[in-house]
């Protein structure tokens, strides 16, 4: 928008926020949205509809006279309604939008006393499609609310006044979208809602969408069909926005767009949009995209699973809500990925229940059509995250699982960072992932990492947390760093006033983001000794203790007898275990063991495995200098105390994908023979120069993906010389004693 219409925009931002402050007292601030939204909604419907008004009550009278009524009347004056605009305009509609009264909001307003019944005939008489619109909102609660409270005539009475004027000559519908975008983020900030579960800065949706469009070609061409989805639609932004970008270069584009939302409110706006602008809104489902189980059935047809289970779609955006929890989805995400693994959505893993970001990027790459070397058209999607989709998660975890699986088969084409602060509701970094199967051959094995943390402008006035913004410059070099793919690439940034030059572009081969997570053992050395306080540790021993309790349940003699003789038998083997030297250190275990099992023998004692690994236990503890403990075949037993991890790099020349299932169960014996020697030559090098005895339990390796964007960027920033911090001290000093002499 320009610096003028973004002025008056704001303007019309605070008439319409001072008009909703009339509702104080009914209504607290909080709860404004409830009238509000959905009266804006009706203006703008009301407006748009004013010129073909005459036309619908002339053939609602025409064929009410011959007879027709309900479905056949709708369809009659749908027609008319339609020609009409055709002759006046030369469009041809393919949606009807209509309303069947006599009133309009302005008319409304003769009747003061029965306007609340005449604005619910009102609501009535639109056309299907619109009506359910305002069944969203469930604005029909709100009217006697209002009626009753002396506000509805009010507020309607200022909504209809010239300077509010949504009509489509005064406000397109991106500006509209702006318009209805910045309504919902003040209502939500009077509740202390989540605006990011509604819309993204549409400045940060031009980036995603010129980053998503850039080497694309097709989309321009005539008579090609192509379909935009998100599967978090909200006020339908993203969708906007695309349509908006493609039609600026190819107006007579063949373009479908879909989506879901779970909110109702935004669904509401996001279908009027569409509406007005005639285009399907069938293909907008108001549900939720991951599923509900066992969800009750809702009068408002919400759709409690993916409401598009078997399109594809060519372009995908989304928003999902940063770090909120998927518990009201758990049982029917975790139902999918068990019964139907990589035959569903869900295959790779699942993340933790704390932040479900990623299974909206699962669910999108379920939608992508078939790549190009298949036959197919293939897919590009743009998503934003906040920086826990990047790293969180430990090797073999459901979040890196999914990092792996999206790399390892070549889908990650690049991310961004952006700067902070760009977001009305949170001030955090973000970033937005690009994920495609159509790669062109030079991105082919290879992630472009982009960092836009330092390409911004500061807002005149914030809006929530929301302080930077994108200009149209900055959008521009960014796609130009993604467009020229060059590693170390050069971008011009501000830093502290200053303009520098830094690297803000790299490039990695797709294993550079996989580790090997290894399990370092060392071996277990023990010294022994018969000593009072190490017997004493001995009735701490689980084993032992259970010597003396009973697992029968009925005969409480029987019990009483078993007790008896289980504490018979530990007093037996304290006096057993006392005739050994109590002075004696054992270095060896195998020395004990000997000396232990002739003490038992000779008091008769036969002692089961558990009983006998207490005892050990008891009198054992760790000594470097003692000999190592070994299996029964001879092999060093690992002291888990000891027991340490090493991070090691995949190696230069491994294929991809590894031969590695997922899930908690996957054997690693295949990967093992890729990686052993690599991993032996690590542990050569980095860990037996300073414990010669350790090794590596192979059983235990786990594979990781993690993408530490930030460490790549980092610039060293040397610390200030401190003959200047001690001269700002003593300035600072100066200035103290200053203000103190002015105050005695």
């Amino acid at each position: 928008m320009t610096n003028t219409g973004n002025t008056n925009h704001q303007e019309l931002v605070g008439l319409i926020w001072s008009i909703a402050d009339k509702l104080r007292g009914p209504y607290r601030p909080p709860q404004y949205r409830r009238v509000m939204l959905p009266l804006i909604v009706l203006r703008r419907l009301d407006a748009v509809l004013e010129p073909s008004k005459k036309i619908v009550i002339d053939s609602k009278a025409k064929y009410e006279a011959i007879g027709l009524k309900d479905n056949a009347l709708d369809k009659a004056i749908a027609k008319d309604v339609k020609d009409h605009i055709e002759k006046e305009t030369g469009i041809t509609r393919t949606q009807e939008l209509y309303n069947l009264s006599e009133f309009t909001l302005k008319k409304l307003l003769g009747d003061a006393d029965g306007i609340a019944s005449n604005l619910i005939k009102y609501l009535h008489s639109f056309s299907p499609k619109a009506k359910e619109i305002f069944e969203k909102f469930e604005f029909e609660s709100e009217i006697e609310k209002l009626d009753e409270s002396n506000r509805l005539y009010l507020v309607i009475k200022e909504l209809c006044k010239p300077e509010i004027d949504v009509s489509p000559e005064k406000l397109s519908n991106l500006q509209m979208g702006y318009l209805f975008e910045e309504l919902v983020r003040k209502f939500n900030e009077q509740a202390n809602e989540e605006a990011g579960d509604h819309f993204t800065p549409r400045e940060v949706i031009r980036l995603m969408v010129n980053l998503v469009f850039c080497d694309e070609q097709d989309v321009f061409k005539q008579g090609i069909y192509r379909s935009i989805y998100d599967p978090t639609a909200g006020t339908g932004g993203m969708l906007s926005v695309a349509e908006e970008h493609i039609k600026n270069q190819n107006p007579q584009a063949n373009l479908g767009l879909f989506g879901q939302e779970y909110n109702p409110e935004s669904y509401a706006i996001c279908c009027a949009d569409l509406l007005i602008k005639d285009e399907p809104i069938d293909n907008i489902i108001y549900g939720d995209t991951l599923g509900v189980k066992n969800a009750k059935a809702k009068s408002n047809n919400f759709v409690p699973h993916d409401g598009h289970p078997d399109k594809k779609f060519h372009y995908m955006f989304a928003n999902p809500p940063f770090g909120v929890e998927w518990k009201p989805e758990e049982d029917f995400v975790k139902d999918e990925y068990e019964s139907l693994g990589f035959n569903g959505r869900f295959g790779a893993g699942l993340p933790r229940i704390n932040d479900g970001s990623l299974l909206f990027l699962q669910h999108k790459i379920s939608k992508m059509h078939k790549p190009p070397e298949e036959e197919g058209d293939g897919s590009r999607i743009a998503i934003v995250f906040n920086g826990s989709p990047l790293f969180t998660g430990d090797a073999g975890s459901g979040e890196s699982n999914i990092r792996r699986w999206i790399i390892e088969n070549d889908w990650l084409e690049a991310v961004v960072a952006l700067p902070d602060q760009m977001f009305y509701n949170t001030g955090i970094f973000t970033y937005i992932w690009l994920v495609t199967n159509k790669k062109a051959d030079h991105r082919k094995g290879k992630v472009q990492l982009i960092d836009g943390t330092k390409h911004y402008q500061k807002m005149k006035k914030s809006l929530g947390n929301k302080r930077n913004e994108l200009s149209p410059a900055h959008i521009t070099e960014l796609v130009r760093l993604y467009g020229d793919f060059h590693h170390n690439g050069i971008s011009e940034v501000e830093t502290d006033g200053q303009i520098e030059q830094r690297v803000c572009s790299k490039i990695f081969d797709n294993r550079e983001f996989g580790f090997l997570k290894i399990t370092v053992e060392r071996p277990l050395r023990l010294n022994f000794q018969v000593s009072e306080e190490r017997l004493g540790r001995l009735w701490e021993q689980t084993a032992f203790q259970n010597l003396a309790t009973t697992k029968k349940r009925k005969d409480e003699k029987v019990q009483q007898l078993e007790i008896l003789e289980g504490k018979n038998l530990q007093s037996q083997i304290i006096d057993a275990l006392q005739n050994m030297q109590a002075d004696k250190l054992y270095l060896s275990r195998t020395e004990l063991e000997t000396d232990l099992n002739k003490v038992l023998k000779k008091a008769g004692l036969t002692l089961k495995a558990p009983v006998k690994k207490a005892i050990l236990a008891a009198l054992g503890e760790t000594d470097p200098e003692a000999e190592i403990c070994t299996d029964a075949k001879g092999n060093p037993e690992p002291d888990s105390n000891l027991r340490d991890t090493e991070i090691v790099p995949l190696p230069d020349d491994i294929p991809l994908p590894l031969p590695l299932e997922y899930g908690d169960k996957a054997s690693v014996n295949e990967l093992i023979k890729l990686v052993e020697n690599h991993c032996q030559e690590y542990l050569e090098k980095e860990v037996l120069p300073h414990v010669p005895d350790a090794w590596i339990d192979f059983d235990k390796t786990k594979v990781g993906y993690e993408i530490p964007l930030n460490r790549h960027f980092y610039v060293y920033q040397p610390p200030r010389n401190l003959d200047a911090i001690e001269d700002d001290i003593k300035s600072l000093e100066a200035d103290i004693m200053a203000m103190l002499g002015e105050v005695v």
